[in-house]
């Protein structure tokens, strides 16, 4: 069930315990494993915030991908998991999970390790916006900050 939003029941409606940083994660750890998406809140008290989570086409196509793979963990850096998803047509999700409370910078050098052999266009799909290429995935690397109890979500699909 997703603990987003108002949660509880009758007198105990009560916003969700969860921080926005963690209310993303739980949303993308949910559609990176392919996962029923439960909806857990009052649909009659829909903040801002929590219609974005529930609205955003291209986190909620990750759950919905044709392929319907889930996705494994690759590879743990310190307190940052990232998972890897396969998807229909040959794109790849890639999910960076910080357990830490503060903000973790990183450069993230496996790629090329993970099966990436040519240039990717990089889309982050929370923000919505399109990252610089990787162009060589075997030596450049991608730079980021992943808040704390926070998720980076990346969709990357090969520009040859």
């Amino acid at each position: 069930m997703l603990e987003i939003g108002y949660v509880g029941g009758g007198p105990n409606l009560h916003p969700t315990n969860l921080t926005p940083d963690e209310q993303y994660t739980h949303i993308s750890m949910w559609c990176l494993l392919s996962a029923p998406l439960l909806i857990g809140c009052d649909l009659d008290r829909l903040d801002a915030f929590t219609l974005s989570l529930l609205t955003n086409d291209e986190v909620l196509a990750l759950d919905q991908d044709a392929l319907g793979k889930q996705s494994v963990r690759v590879t743990t850096e310190g307190p940052v998991d990232v998972y890897m998803k396969d998807l229909e047509g040959g794109s790849r999700a890639l999910g960076f999970f910080n357990h830490d409370s503060t903000a973790r910078t990183m450069t993230f050098k496996n790629l090329g390790m993970l099966g990436f052999t040519s240039r990717q266009h990089v889309r982050d799909l929370w923000r919505q916006t399109d990252l610089p290429d990787v162009a060589d995935p075997t030596r450049d690397t991608l730079d980021m900050t992943i808040p704390g109890h926070g998720v980076l979500l990346y969709r990357l699909t090969s520009a040859d």
